[in-house]
C-alpha cells in the first residue's frame, strides 16, 4: 500500500466545481490503478496556536480546506501511473482546477501501521 495525501484550499463557493473536477480526476486515477480515493470537504478545521491546515496552505478568507488521499497498491504502481498520466493527452484537457494549485500540499507515504479494515476490505473498497 502507498498513500498520497493532499491538503487543498478551495474557495467555499466553488464546492460543486471542485466535486466535478475531483470526480473526473478520480475516474482517471482509477483507470491508472489507484485503489481508493477519498475527498473530504472541511467540516471542523480549528485554528491552531502554532500551525494548522489553513496556515499550511495559506488559506484566504472564504476558502475551505479539502483533505484528500489516494491509496495505490505500492510505490512502483504509483510511479508508473504518474509517468503514464503525464504522457496522456487527456491531462491537457482536464481543465483548470477550481483552486490555486500553487498552494496545494502533496505528500506520498509508506504506511507503517494500519488498523481497521482487513486487507480484503481495503481491496474491495478499491473496486
Amino acid at each position: 500500500m502507498y498513500v498520497c495525501g493532499l491538503v487543498i484550499p478551495v474557495p467555499g463557493d466553488r464546492r460543486d466545481d471542485y466535486r466535478r473536477w475531483a470526480e473526473n480526476g478520480a475516474a482517471f486515477f482509477r483507470e491508472y490503478g489507484c485503489l481508493e480515493i477519498v475527498e473530504c470537504w472541511e467540516d471542523f478545521v480549528p485554528d491552531g496556536k502554532a500551525t494548522d491546515f489553513r496556515r499550511a496552505v495559506a488559506a484566504r478568507p472564504g476558502e475551505k480546506i479539502v483533505f484528500a488521499w489516494q491509496v495505490w497498491p505500492d510505490k512502483a504502481s504509483f510511479e508508473a501511473a504518474e509517468a503514464k498520466m503525464h504522457d496522456d493527452p487527456r491531462m491537457e484537457s482536464a481543465g483548470e482546477p477550481p483552486f490555486d494549485a500553487q498552494r496545494l500540499i502533496l505528500g506520498c507515504f509508506a504506511p507503517m501501521l494500519t488498523v481497521g479494515r482487513s486487507k480484503a476490505e481495503a481491496a474491495s473498497a478499491g473496486g
